[in-house]
């Protein structure tokens, strides 16, 4: 794209059948570790990231996030953002640590007052907030008691929940419970990858159980205090496709679809983890309690799904991604709309699923900030071609009812460090400055146009009931 295309040409290559609903949710999403800074104020607490972050070799360009996109201090200015934007939700972390900073007892006015004022200004620019209680970073305190190993840090984190609704849950839209509990268990505590940085399957596992029943715990807590807000969890969700047509790739991405998918999307809807996983555990698997997995098994009042590529699976040498022929990002991940219909249309099918919301789609790309503008074609591209995945989901009859782009801005990407942007808004991280991409402005108008639509939708919809 040159500096004279306009963004919303590209648009024009969707199907203008593909229209959604007047109250669909349109919006952008952040977490608190990759863009609040402000690591040691107000009495924050260390979070298992700011620990992690000082270990040797663990980022990628050796940073941190103690500054991060300083949202701690340009609130309002980001408020004023997200607003221009012309979305109607913003989707945000509280940082627990921040708020709490010891995972338990008392608990930071500061912090909490940050948030009431987030909260605030999001209420007067007419935003919807979706609030999420854990986007991986646990107060260090509780890891040193031995963290999401133990049921201890599993009612911690109830009691956390139960706090945070008391306060905010009439001023919010909804509240995640966790955000891709696969990556806080499996990464965090069997590659070792990413916070707290533990390589143990069997820890792993174990891990994610707690993760899920927390998560159970919580939401009927909050049921139980009669808080307002819808309750539901986030998961990262992947087509698992076979490199070949061989019993071998195609056994193989059946293990790995349980091992992503079905390991989280079972016990929720179906009480259960799904049984060839728990084989291929053996000892590995995890020690349930009496009453934990009907715990899990609350009802949900959405389920939030993070897609950002399918995987391919070889039981063999790993799938070289480059051989597909795919475009890919700068994340080395192929882009594959398809793989978003089709996953949203496996999940209707196979499970009893309840609104559906894309809490998370983007991609990261090398962006270069020129003559004050990013020309993201490639971005643009990739968000019109996944919105339209999910319009054909919805045309299909899949119950969706929003969709999120990760990122907001440019931030902290985990133990990428800041090499990597996945933001429709471009950070310098010198001064800090903001900047709208290409790609911000297409959403703009995207939004606009879907306005227009829900517009004209409702005068034809008054015309009818006035001549009837």
């Amino acid at each position: 794209m040159n500096a004279h295309t306009d963004p919303s040409s590209l648009y024009d290559a969707l199907d203008p059948a593909l229209r959604f609903p007047a109250d669909f949710c349109w919006g952008v999403a952040t977490s608190s570790f990759q863009i609040e800074g402000g690591a040691q104020e107000g009495g924050r607490g260390e979070s298992i990231w700011d620990r992690f972050c000082r270990v040797p070799g663990a980022i990628a360009d050796g940073s941190n996030g103690d500054v991060a996109c300083d949202h701690l201090h340009r609130l309002e200015e980001d408020l004023d953002l997200i607003a221009s934007l012309g979305v109607n939700t913003y989707r945000f972390s509280v940082s627990w640590p921040r708020v709490q900073p010891l995972g338990h007892g008392a608990w930071s006015e500061q912090g909490l007052n940050f948030y009431s004022r987030l909260l605030q200004g999001l209420a007067r620019r007419g935003l919807k907030a979706h609030m999420t209680l854990n986007h991986w970073d646990l107060p260090q305190a509780l890891q040193d008691a031995g963290g999401w190993a133990s049921r201890q840090t599993v009612e911690h984190f109830v009691d956390y929940a139960r706090g945070m609704a008391q306060r905010f849950g009439n001023q919010v839209e909804a509240i995640t419970t966790h955000n891709e509990p696969w990556v806080m268990a499996f990464l965090g505590h069997e590659t070792g990858i990413f916070a707290p940085g533990l390589k143990d399957r069997a820890l792993a596992i174990q891990v994610s159980h707690h993760l899920l029943l927390s998560h159970g715990l919580a939401l009927s807590a909050l049921r139980a205090d009669g808080c307002k807000a819808r309750l539901g969890i986030v998961l990262n969700l992947a087509p698992m496709v076979p490199a070949e047509d061989s019993p071998q790739d195609v056994a193989k991405a059946h293990l790995e679809d349980g091992r992503l998918l079905r390991w989280f999307m079972d016990p929720i809807f179906r009480g259960a983890y799904p049984q060839d996983v728990l084989d291929h555990l053996g000892a590995d698997a995890p020690k349930v309690e009496e009453g934990d997995m009907r715990a899990i098994a609350v009802p949900l009042d959405y389920l939030g799904i993070n897609y950002y590529s399918r995987s391919v699976v070889s039981a063999g040498e790993p799938f070289d991604v480059n051989s597909s022929g795919l475009p890919l990002t700068d994340m080395g991940w192929e882009i594959y709309p398809q793989g978003l219909t089709d996953l949203l249309l496996r999940l209707h099918q196979d499970y009893p699923v309840p609104p559906l919301y894309i809490t998370e789609n983007g991609g990261a790309f090398p962006d270069r900030l020129a003559d004050g503008r990013v020309h993201d074609a490639d971005r643009i591209r990739y968000l019109a071609d996944h919105i339209a995945a999910v319009g054909e989901a919805l045309r299909q009859g899949v119950p969706m009812a929003g969709y999120m782009v990760w990122s907001l801005m440019d931030n902290f990407e985990w133990a990428s460090g800041y090499e990597k942007r996945f933001g429709i808004v471009h950070v310098d991280y010198q001064s800090l400055k903001r900047t709208l991409k290409d790609s911000a402005h297409w959403y703009q108008q995207f939004l606009q146009s879907q306005r227009r639509h829900g517009a004209e939708l409702a005068s034809a919809q008054e015309t009818v009931q006035v001549g009837r």
